[in-house]
């Protein structure tokens, strides 16, 4: 079992586990860096986000926004296909955009024009919610604008939490099948694949019942808010 892997899973589910995204927002740049190409860091870090996001889901399923889940179904998951598709031979780097955009929506509590801006960007949703899916095919950092606008609507934790899991988790079984569509190659073995998703579920419950359970909702939003800060930041030094 490749160790640079195991501690990138490890960090990016405790992060998945709480805010919903991580192992596909964190976990790809880092594969990348590490000399992984696109398609076998994929092949490891789509499993165990889905595995994270289905507890989530099964635990507060009565929380999902279900006409979002249902938006974004629509007017983002046909541009994740076609564009995994396109991306099977090059990754286009725009993780400046969208780090500076993260950093912004992290900020507009404290600037008014910032929200008010924000708050003109998502009226405009299905436009949205298609140029996300356009960038999560092309470079798995769509849920970086998941939570931003999931964020932006102010819901409790647990609303919040489980929406941008069904969103992702929707995300990762197209990509999934996708790739088993496309015939793509994977490196890495089955067992080794297995070990990762086993590792991944019992971190997701350590965190669920060390961390996220004693997070209240003002202090969820708060922590919220620095995790977009910190998205962002991180993907503008990569």
């Amino acid at each position: 079992m490749p160790i640079d892997i195991l501690v990138t899973v490890l960090a990016t589910t405790v992060i998945q586990s709480i805010f919903g995204v991580g192992v596909l927002l964190f976990g790809t740049p880092v594969l990348l860096l590490l000399g992984y190409d696109f398609i076998n860091a994929l092949s490891v870090l789509l499993p165990v986000s889905i595995a994270i996001n289905l507890l989530q889901i099964i635990k507060h399923y009565q929380h999902i926004d279900i006409s979002f889940c249902k938006r974004v179904l629509i007017y983002s998951i046909p541009f994740v296909i076609v564009f995994l598709f396109l991306v099977s031979t090059a990754i286009i780097n725009i993780s400046l955009l969208v780090g500076g955009f993260l950093i912004l929506v992290a900020l507009k509590s404290i600037f008014p024009v910032i929200e008010q801006k924000l708050e003109t960007m998502f009226k405009h949703e299905r436009v949205y919610l298609a140029l996300m899916g356009l960038i999560h095919g092309l470079t798995n950092l769509g849920g970086s604008l998941l939570t931003a606008i999931v964020h932006s609507k102010n819901q409790d934790k647990n609303t919040t939490r489980v929406t941008i899991a069904t969103c992702y988790a929707t995300f990762a079984f197209f990509q999934l099948i996708t790739l088993f569509l496309m015939g793509s190659q994977f490196e890495l073995s089955y067992s080794d694949n297995m070990s990762f998703l086993q590792i991944g579920v019992i971190v997701f419950l350590l965190t669920e019942e060390i961390i996220y359970s004693n997070i209240n909702n003002k202090k969820y939003n708060q922590f919220f808010a620095l995790f977009l800060l910190l998205s962002g930041l991180l993907l503008i030094v990569k």
